[in-house]
């Protein structure tokens, strides 16, 4: 599955995973739906895949050249700086537009998502009852997940190294957002605060579960997709469709928590109309560039795609 490519295709490479790393940054949004819809998410799978007993062997026998070759490393690589390129520079344009202006976020990444669900749904040549039946589940399984209140636990070593298994199990999942798992399991903000002020052991646990995790629930991707490809799609557009929930730009918070800083946070949220959100907030909707940013948010994956396939990237 491995591809050959220009050094202009891996600039392109790079960017996806910076949009990556963007998405993953937000609570809601799943840095495995970007990229499914920029065509790179199977390569990613088997590439993850091939690190086992196997790439182990191959390094005594036959050197770390061999190795890298074998795990398709230099993708790897090249998506791998794109996704912390991001996390260090764009994600804080992306927090920021999410505490200043949310609704006009969410509304982006509403259109974005909703259109990945029409590029998934659209790779399956043949609808059956099974098919319906994954996507159905895949939907009701996203959309009761994103509806989970968040808790609160203390952020223990193995709680911290379990968290990092979950996570990038969801962060790989198109639809499930490893951010918002965090938020879920009360772990969003210590695990920001750790990257913020570069806390090498909380860190360094949280790699470890995020090593561990990917590496195991990369094979029972790569598994799926070799054997139930059809099914395995229409699952992933369900997890896209159900979490659609989740980023409702128009949201009236009914329960808040209190971070270490004493600041007010949204516990629980519903989602409620522009107009209803108006008259309970007393803060505009923003509906016409609500809107405008959802169909931007289309546009985006269908001309993603389209390059995608003209590039081969």
């Amino acid at each position: 599955m491995q591809e050959t490519r220009s050094l202009r295709d891996y600039l392109a490479l790079s960017g996806k995973g910076m949009m990556m790393g963007a998405a993953d940054a937000v609570p809601g949004v799943s840095g495995g739906t970007i990229a499914f819809m920029t065509g790179i998410y199977e390569e990613l799978i088997y590439s993850l895949k091939q690190f086992g007993p196997a790439a182990l062997v191959m390094l005594f026998r036959q050197g770390p050249v061999a190795v890298w070759k074998h795990v398709n490393g230099t993708f790897l690589f090249t998506l791998l700086a794109g996704i912390l390129i991001s996390l260090l520079t764009i994600s804080r344009v992306v927090l920021y537009w999410l505490a200043e202006y949310p609704e006009l976020l969410w509304s982006f990444f509403f259109g974005l998502i909703l259109a990945s669900v029409w590029s998934v749904c659209r790779h399956i040549e043949h609808w059956d009852r099974n098919t319906y039946t994954s996507f159905f589940v895949g939907t009701i399984v996203a959309y009761l997940v994103t509806s989970i209140t968040p808790t609160s636990i203390e952020a223990t070593p193995l709680f911290v190294f379990l968290s990092g298994m979950v996570a990038i199990c969801a962060m790989i999942l198109p639809g499930i957002s490893g951010s918002f798992i965090l938020l879920l399991l009360g772990m969003y903000t210590p695990i920001l605060m750790a990257i913020k002020n570069v806390e090498l052991v909380t860190l360094g646990l949280f790699a470890g579960g995020c090593a561990i995790g990917l590496l195991s629930f990369s094979r029972v991707l790569s598994w799926m997709f070799s054997s139930f490809k059809t099914a395995t799609l229409s699952l992933l557009g369900g997890f896209m469709l159900g979490s659609l929930n989740k980023v409702w730009p128009w949201k009236y918070t009914t329960a808040y928590s209190i971070d270490r800083h004493g600041k007010e946070v949204p516990l629980v949220q519903e989602n409620i109309s522009p107009l209803s959100f108006e008259s309970l907030t007393g803060q505009p909707a923003f509906l016409l560039y609500a809107v405008g940013l959802m169909l931007l948010g289309a546009a985006m994956v269908i001309l993603i795609e389209r390059m995608g396939r003209r590039s081969g990237v």
